[in-house]
């Protein structure tokens, strides 16, 4: 194998093991590290919760006695840039100069103000070669909610909603029978995919129509982890001020879940990052219509699941 190859299979580790803080290290980001010796990992870690070790300390730390001799001759890898400031722990660039470490190999650098490319330099002042970007999509697709907080000032935002094959989001109101206009449209599975999601978002936000038709209660039951923040909008609250809000609030991201003119105004403003659309196999003859998608996207993902199918769509890049 080249060296790119066998530094990208290293980097994937780090990856797997990022993701084991997705619930508990933020608002701090997910990072994973891995140490190799000759092709065999002698220790790894990752970033468990906010406050605690960071993931350079937590690899280090999982080298058995009888491996630390080997240190001096290994390449750590790691997925986003090591820390070089005091914070709520010592900065990791000099546990890593202390521990002789000779490659250090980055997935990505860090949007963070105090690091921003402060840890890097440091390595290489102190001698050691570090190599950046290795599968660095992938790296800032795992902290993408992180990454939009520290450069765009703002929650990262995803726009959510379902919709039948035929593109209505609910029933009419004054539909016979129907006394709230709600529309059942996810399945079991995927009803329980989106607890997953609101689990991993710090905030929810809909719309005062929805919340009075449906008093939907945007919280986790279906699903183990942290209910997010519940918000709903008014017709006289301004969007930016309430972005700022959250901003200030330290709300790395925000779910916005409808309803069509709550969306739509997310939408008309520019005000997305991600849009997931849910399609049920089922069309209705009359009732709200689906937002419209923006012309600057492109699909990311599609899923299916029990006739349901699901679509992610991210910004067609400039």
């Amino acid at each position: 194998m080249t060296q790119e190859v066998i530094d990208e299979k290293y980097m994937q580790r780090c990856i797997q093991l990022a993701r084991n803080g997705l619930l508990t290290a933020k608002p701090n980001p997910m990072v994973g590290a891995v140490l190799v010796h000759e092709g065999r990992i002698i220790g790894e870690g990752w970033h468990v919760r906010c406050g605690e070790a960071h993931a350079e300390v937590n690899c280090f730390a999982s080298v058995r006695p009888s491996d630390e001799a080997l240190v001096p001759f290994s390449t750590l890898y790691v997925s986003l840039e090591p820390c070089s400031h005091y914070g709520r722990t010592p900065p990791c660039a000099d546990l890593i100069i202390r521990k002789r470490v000779p490659r250090v190999v980055v997935g990505t650098i860090d949007p963070f103000a105090e690091v921003r490319g402060r840890g890097i330099r440091k390595l290489r002042e102190a001698g050691v070669e570090v190599t950046v970007g290795v599968l660095e999509s992938a790296c800032r697709r795992l902290n993408k909610r992180f990454f939009t907080f520290h450069t765009c000032h703002r929650p990262f935002i995803l726009l959510k909603w379902a919709q039948t094959a035929n593109g209505f989001i609910g029933l009419p109101p004054a539909l016979p029978g129907v006394e709230t206009g709600a529309l059942q449209l996810s399945n079991a599975f995927t009803r329980m995919l989106v607890h997953q999601l609101r689990a991993e978002y710090d905030a929810i936000l809909v719309g005062r129509i929805t919340d009075e038709r449906e008093h939907p209660q945007l919280n986790v039951r279906h699903w183990s982890g942290p209910d997010p923040e519940r918000i709903v909008l008014s017709h006289e609250t301004d969007l930016t001020s309430e972005l700022q809000r959250l901003y200030a609030g330290q709300r790395q991201s925000l779910i916005v879940e409808g309803g069509a003119v709550t969306l739509q105004s997310f939408i008309d403003q520019g005000l997305w990052d991600e849009i997931r659309v849910e399609t049920a196999p089922f069309a209705v003859s009359a009732g709200t219509r689906a937002p419209l998608l923006p012309p600057d996207i492109r699909v990311a993902e599609r899923e299916e699941y029990d006739g349901n199918v699901i679509i992610h769509y991210e910004r067609t890049p400039q």
